[in-house]
């Protein structure tokens, strides 16, 4: 970070001058009423040079160059305690103003990474399991943008699985796939009304009917063979579900660069067996085509107190099935065929990144392992799991509705329109589908990336709806209520002076919301980015309340009043885009 920078090279530059050739780092006093920065490294300096940390403090202090910019002063124990002066945070906050990326700072060493973030279903209704992904990684592709990383987003679609099996056998024994297998009637236009009854109808009975499994198997392996009509069936069927897909995609604000699928991998399935194969990593068990990807202390054979008990493992981490007995492939075989592709038709990127419910760790491990033993992913490439929790309702349990239904995408969609409007209508705003639908949007996104991404949050639509608080609705309404002052006046914005504390607190929290760009990058988390948007929305508001903006006498400093304003304005923007939050132009 610049200023940090900044205040290190006057604190280096003072410690070489007494011989004390150390890298001191500094971090933001959590008491800003004592010091805006502070540095506590003389603490294990002194003793690597012999000294009394508090001396080594002052001599350091005593030896920095006079500026105009910082005040440095030494505080017990041995901390050097740093001020921003005045002239400083109004010099920050005019170079900000007038800066495309508002002081933020690329990264130096760009990645080209590859998102997987969708994972959505063909021929299956999207629901509430499938709004963690899409979010969270269209917020960390925004986010890799913003800092110079070329970045593609990938939906990934499951297309290739035995629900497309299972799907079509269900529509054929409802008479709907006459025309194609008993040359009856006319061709059927396939609806999505149809998806939904025929797949919740076939997965229910695949477990209570072995025959109708076994059916759905071969069913399945006839469309990977893309044997007709088969294939052709399946074309319609994903030709229905993606558009449905995308529509409610759009609504949430999401947006992929590839629409690939499972399928689009499927030419490279046997490239990459003969690959695992060439390197003597599979072998046959129990007619399955296998790899061993256990690590040294992993899967390790609890010994058995009887020759009939099941047998056990310690670490257990089993072997790869690349193929089933009959000759169709899995999840894994297609995701290694995946990375395969995307190497070959993409580029190498340096990281592939999967935003992936945790569930499916020991799956993306497997993975993982075979592509790295093989060499399909060469030995630089990053291949990530982000793996996030669950959204439950007030109890605890995983959200359903009433009836301990899965509650469908498009339901909670309307769910965030209605309790938007209604929030919209009690504060007498004219009411849209689209500006509820934002608002909605900013709740639910707001919502779930203010929670660690790993960990399960309870789904509350109330408090995520809330225009006071910590929420997405509150930080729209903070913009909104910024472009109504600017909206007011000419372009007409003139040099920021700090003039109270309210404003350097301002200037203060967009340090601090700048600074955590990089912090959310490492640690492929929103949180810290939330918080911070939060604290300036807050620290805005108090300013707000405290100052007349379009009605100061004063002209000098309603201009800088007003370029404040821009300021804030263009800071809470950055970070709600990338959030992935639109503003409404009312609330």
């Amino acid at each position: 970070m610049k200023i940090f920078d900044e205040i290190e090279k006057y604190i280096n530059d003072a410690s070489k001058k007494i011989g004390v050739d150390e890298n001191f780092s500094v971090t933001f006093s959590n008491m800003p009423k004592l010091c805006d920065v502070q540095c506590n490294g003389c603490f294990a300096a002194a003793k690597k040079y012999g000294k009394n940390p508090f001396q080594l403090a002052t001599e350091i202090v005593e030896n920095i160059d006079q500026n105009e910019d910082f005040i440095f002063e030494v505080a017990k124990p041995a901390f050097i305690n740093v001020k921003i002066t005045d002239a400083k945070f109004s010099k920050i906050a005019n170079e900000f103003v007038n800066d495309e990326m508002g002081g933020v700072e690329k990264h130096k060493d760009k990645k080209f990474v590859i998102l997987d973030y969708g994972g959505a279903n063909i021929a299956k209704a999207l629901h509430i399991g499938h709004l963690r992904a899409p979010i969270i990684g269209e917020s960390l592709k925004r986010l890799y943008r913003l800092l110079g990383d070329k970045v593609l987003g990938d939906v990934h679609l499951g297309d290739w699985g035995l629900q497309m099996g299972l799907t079509e056998l269900q529509l054929y024994y409802d008479g709907v796939l006459d025309y194609y297998f008993k040359k009856k009637g006319k061709e059927p236009t396939i609806t999505l009304d149809m998806l939904n009854v025929a797949y919740p109808k076939a997965s229910a009975r695949k477990n209570v009917d072995e025959d109708f499994k076994k059916q759905a198997d071969e069913w399945t392996i006839h469309i990977q063979q893309k044997v007709e009509p088969y294939y052709t069936i399946y074309k319609k069927i994903k030709e229905v579900s993606v558009s449905q897909i995308k529509k409610h995609y759009h609504e949430l604000g999401v947006d992929f660069d590839l629409w690939y699928g499972e399928s689009d991998a499927d030419p490279y399935v046997d490239k990459a067996l003969k690959i695992i194969e060439e390197k003597g990593l599979a072998y046959i068990s129990d007619g399955a085509l296998v790899v061993d990807v256990a690590n040294e202390d992993e899967n390790i054979p609890i010994k058995k107190e009887n020759d009939e008990d099941v047998q056990r493992y310690k670490n257990p981490m089993p072997p790869a099935i690349l193929k089933k007995y009959n000759g169709g492939v899995l999840y894994v075989t297609t995701d290694i065929a995946t990375i395969l592709m995307r190497n070959t038709e993409l580029g190498v990127a340096d990281r592939i990144e999967y935003v992936v419910d945790g569930r499916q760790a020991m799956h993306f491990k497997q993975v993982f392992r075979v592509c790295k033993k093989s060499g399909i992913s060469p030995e630089k490439q990053e291949l990530i799991h982000i793996g996030f929790g669950t959204i439950n309702g007030k109890d605890g349990k995983p959200f359903k509705t009433r009836d301990g239904e899965t509650i469908k995408l498009e339901d909670i969609i309307n769910m965030l329109i209605n309790k938007a409007s209604e929030k919209l209508i009690a504060n007498g705003t004219e009411v849209t589908r689209d500006t509820a639908l934002k608002i909605g949007v900013a709740a639910l996104k707001f919502g779930d990336l203010s929670n660690t991404v790993e960990k399960d949050y309870i789904f509350d639509l109330e408090r995520f709806m809330a225009f006071e608080g910590k929420t997405g609705p509150y930080l729209q309404y903070t913009v909104v209520r910024i472009n109504s002052i600017l909206n007011k006046v000419e372009e007409n914005f003139g040099e920021f002076v700090v003039n109270d504390e309210e404003e350097r607190e301002i200037i203060r929290a967009i340090l601090r919301l700048n600074s955590v760009y990089d912090i959310c990058y490492r640690d492929k988390s929103l949180v810290s980015l939330c918080n911070s948007a939060y604290v300036l929305a807050s620290s805005f508001s108090t300013f707000y309340n405290n100052h007349k903006v379009i009605s100061e006498p004063d002209l000098k400093k309603k201009e800088s009043y007003l370029t404040l304003l821009k300021l804030v304005r263009n800071k809470l923007m950055q970070a709600l885009n990338v959030i992935g939050i639109d503003v409404p132009e009312k609330m």
